[in-house]
């Protein structure tokens, strides 16, 4: 008797632990969350992305990519656009990474939309309870790293449900199991046993089939669950979103409710006891296998909504990764941008996101800006620094310096080129398509573009490089183009003075050192510092001596010559 109760006792305190696991569990990730909200606000990410994984975010920008004009490889890569993404987004969901990329691929010109977005940024950095609740909710969407959320679209339309006569079937087996084990226990025992393990290797080899379809599912369901948990919500301020996404999450409601019977199945396991009880029923009764063929059928008609709450969703989640980077920035400022053919650019301390300690500089010009200095004293940096927040700008609202006044342009680069080995194109054949892209989008659309061009047509001989860049340069000007570019050819500032702005960046040559402040200054670049670093590097003295002897020679009669 005592021994009856020992063992009445132990199912007890099991049924206990269960059920308080049960209770806990979302307690304990929500409170999970809450510290990884807390710790993550305005610091730089800690994330590391696995080979592959920007590929898939990228997906979805590939996917909705809208018509007109949006950043192209070239610039995108120019800019290491990626590791400047990678510094912005603190997104708590797949759908945030997805739009967050996509919104930086695609600069707006329409101020009034850019203001609106503004407002969303400014109001979740400023209203902290609001912020953590909607990024609770949103931390319920999950991240995969092995597929895109658009992926989960394209899959839906794949699919061609199934009859569910053959899983009725396969339960009926359990009716004759036990009509047996009635009849004629022993035998009975033995046929129940056959019919489990039967029905358990058939239910296996069915749903690995189906997996991927199943996490299909489980993704969209978050989607649902999150929309859901935002409207409880209800905050005011936030309406025109919430209204766009009430509609979608009402219809998809259903799927929510019938997506239960498929258990632990989604974006990411639920792992808590409920979840495991469940996928045993569904292993054994294929209550999930059931259910699946009529939830695809759902989504399949209902496939528009879906992208609806990935749009919605992924937006308000970009949008406080944004308030998150301003947070963590040492200084910004909203940018005043203004519509027109070529708008003169201001800035005051302009600096680059990703160095450690970057060196600010401030440039005012009316005018297209031809570059000069020596090799590693900043002229590529300051480049990108003036992309990067033209880029911020237009799809953020804000760049990374005091102030900032520019105009809506469409922004394209010429930099990090390389020649194509598999397309057997030469370095000055890869340079000349990369600019005629650019001479070519003049034509396109009305919007003015802005510019960036790291050493005009450097894959050719001296005299052609002058000749064919001076006359690109000038045509970039007379077309309204914003163009930046760098040059070692201080024949080109002479050439374009009256349509280029010149300003420069310099070093000291002193002790045997080099040093470089990296300050931009007015005007063009005027010391020759190149023969001196052979000294430094411990060339011979004899080809020093040479060398400088050539380049006054040059310099004073206008012929090269080694005599």
């Amino acid at each position: 008797m005592k021994q009856e109760y020992l063992y009445i006792i132990l199912i007890a305190i099991i049924v206990a632990v269960i059920v308080y696991q049960f209770i806990t569990s979302e307690k304990r990730t929500r409170q999970r969350f809450l510290g990884q909200i807390a710790s993550s606000w305005g610091s730089v990410p800690k994330r590391e992305y696995d080979y592959g994984e920007l590929e898939h975010i990228a997906r979805y920008y590939q996917a909705t990519k809208p018509e007109g004009y949006s950043v192209d490889d070239i610039t995108w890569n120019d800019l290491d656009m990626d590791s400047v993404f990678s510094l912005l987004n603190a997104s708590r969901s797949s759908s945030g990474d997805d739009f967050l990329y996509r919104m930086l691929r695609t600069p707006l010109t329409d101020p009034e939309e850019l203001a609106e977005r503004r407002r969303v940024i400014e109001y979740f950095r400023n209203n902290e309870s609001v912020r953590v609740k909607y990024q609770l909710e949103l931390s319920r969407i999950g991240r995969s790293k092995k597929y895109a959320m658009i992926d989960y679209v394209k899959t839906i339309s794949g699919v061609i449900p199934e009859s569910n006569l053959g899983n009725y079937m396969q339960l009926a087996l359990y009716l004759v199991a036990i009509v047996m084990i009635i009849l004629q226990p022993a035998t009975g025992i033995l046929a129940a046993i056959g019919v489990l393990v039967y029905n358990v290797y058939t239910y296996f080899k069915t749903k690995s089939s189906i997996e991927p379809y199943f996490v299909t599912v489980g993704a969209i369901v978050h989607l649902v669950d999150c929309a859901q948990g935002i409207l409880k919500l209800n905050v005011s301020e936030l309406k025109d979103y919430t209204d766009r996404l009430r509609e979608a999450a009402k219809i998809l409601n259903s799927v929510k409710r019938d997506s239960k019977a498929l258990g632990s199945a989604g974006l990411t396991a639920g792992g808590n006891i409920a979840s495991v009880l469940g996928d045993y029923v569904n292993m054994f009764f294929r209550l999930d296998l059931i259910k699946f063929n009529r939830l695809i059928a759902k989504l399949q008609k209902h496939k528009a909504e879906v992208l609806v709450l990935m749009e919605e969703l992924g937006r308000l989640d970009a949008y406080i990764s944004v308030a998150s980077f301003e947070e963590m920035l040492p200084f910004w400022c909203e940018a005043e941008l203004t519509k027109g053919r070529r708008v003169p650019l201001t800035a005051a301390d302009l600096y680059h996101p990703l160095l450690s300690e970057p060196v600010a500089n401030s440039i005012s010009t009316e005018k297209p800006v031809l570059l000069t200095g020596s090799n590693a004293s900043g002229k590529s940096t300051f480049l990108k620094t003036v992309a990067i927040s033209q880029l911020l700008a237009q799809t953020c609202g804000i760049a990374l310096a005091k102030s900032f006044r520019s105009g809506f342009y469409r922004i394209f680069s010429s930099m990090a080129l390389k020649d194509n080995i598999q397309e057997k194109e030469s370095y000055f054949i890869v340079e000349i398509k990369s600019l005629k892209r650019i001479m070519d989008a003049v034509k396109e659309e009305d919007t003015p573009i802005m510019c960036f061009i790291d050493e005009v047509l450097r894959g050719t001989n001296t005299v052609e490089r002058i000749a064919a860049s001076s006359r690109i340069l000038e045509q970039f000007a007379k077309d309204g183009v914003m163009c930046f570019a760098a040059t070692h050819d201080i024949e080109l500032t002479h050439m374009l003075e009256a349509e280029y702005a010149n300003y420069h960046f310099k070093e000291d040559v002193r002790d045997n050192d080099v040093i470089f402040n990296y300050r931009l200054y007015e005007g063009r670049a005027t010391t020759r510092n190149a023969i001196k670093l052979l000294g430094i590097l411990g060339y011979d003295q004899s080809v020093i001596d040479a060398a400088d002897r050539t380049a006054r020679q040059f310099l004073e009669q206008g012929v090269w010559s080694l005599s």
